[in-house]
């Protein structure tokens, strides 16, 4: 079977032919982690920068002025006090049904012409 060697033999090359590009993108991408990283490890910088931080004290009176914040809105009524629902005249909903009417009519004539 000649013709099922050529298969396997076209098989092969190709095999040889991907893992050479998978080699290539590992390093292209192992590169560009490099970049991102503080210590060629693959962390970026942001995740290893501790950054400031805030003391318990700090926490606490941060917690306190925004609880008077809600209590101040929640006296002020604005806590969920939602905007009343609009309704449609009378007339504005006869206008629409109208309109639309007349929209249906003319889809029905369209397609009553095709």
């Amino acid at each position: 079977m000649p013709n099922l060697s050529n298969v396997v033999n076209q098989l092969q090359s190709q095999r040889k032919e991907v893992q050479s590009q998978l080699a290539r993108l590992d390093a292209a991408l192992n590169a560009l982690r490099g970049f991102n990283s503080t210590n060629g490890s693959g962390a970026s910088h942001s995740s290893s920068y501790s950054g400031r931080s805030i003391s318990a004290a700090g926490r606490r009176a941060i917690s306190l002025a925004q609880k008077a914040r809600w209590a101040k809105r929640a006296a002020d009524g604005q806590a969920g006090a939602a905007k009343p629902k609009r309704t449609l005249s009378a007339a504005a909903r006869k206008k629409i049904a109208q309109a639309q009417k007349a929209r249906w009519a003319a889809w029905k004539k369209q397609k009553a012409a095709a």
